[in-house]
């Protein structure tokens, strides 16, 4: 409950809350011969979030929400060991480049879970901070163009979007290594 007593000490929404209260639900049904680690318990927890929110017929941004930090607050607490790639995809799984505004709220959710711990209440949390700006990276690629370049050499489909996904990696590889945003000559033009 210490999660839930530092979403409300950051002043957290209800929806935010929610994903506290839930997002560890997994370590209940730990075996007994691996404790006191809990491998595995968001995989556990996923299922167990979508069971009470069918139950108690939560909204579905609510829902959403919790299933996405269950899922992933593991990986967003380690994600300073991620390099571009890895990171797109922890994007791409959260459906950050879409609903940005939902990956804020689950990064607000697991600084809470970071904080909320005997200790830690007042360390700092630089992975909110950190994936933030690493996703308003990749929202900056201009994502027309690159689609546009790719028909016109004939590419459709799958191969237009990962032409879209180079150049979103790319971006994540500059912000990475600290390179001024922009693209690189490849990224410029796709399936060359």
């Amino acid at each position: 409950m210490m999660v839930v007593d530092m979403s409300a000490r950051l002043a957290a929404h209800l929806d935010v809350r929610f994903a506290c209260l839930v997002h560890d639900l997994g370590k209940g049904t730990t075996p007994a011969d691996i404790l006191p680690r809990h491998h595995a318990h968001e995989e556990r927890s996923v299922d167990l979030v979508n069971a009470v929110c069918d139950r108690w017929r939560v909204p579905n941004d609510l829902h959403e929400l919790a299933v996405l930090v269950a899922r992933e607050h593991g990986n967003i607490h380690r994600s300073k060991e991620l390099q571009a790639a890895a990171l797109l995809r922890l994007f791409e799984r959260c459906d950050a480049i879409r609903k940005p505004r939902r990956f804020a709220d689950a990064l607000f959710a697991c600084e809470c879970d970071a904080r909320g711990r005997l200790g830690f209440e007042d360390r700092p949390y630089p992975q909110r901070a950190r994936l933030w700006d690493a996703l308003q990276s990749v929202l900056a690629v201009n994502t027309g163009p690159i689609a546009g370049a790719a028909a016109k050499k004939g590419l459709k489909g799958e191969a237009i979007g990962a032409a879209v996904a180079d150049a979103r990696r790319e971006a994540l590889r500059r912000w990475l290594s600290g390179e001024p945003p922009g693209l690189s000559a490849d990224a410029q033009n796709p399936a060359t």
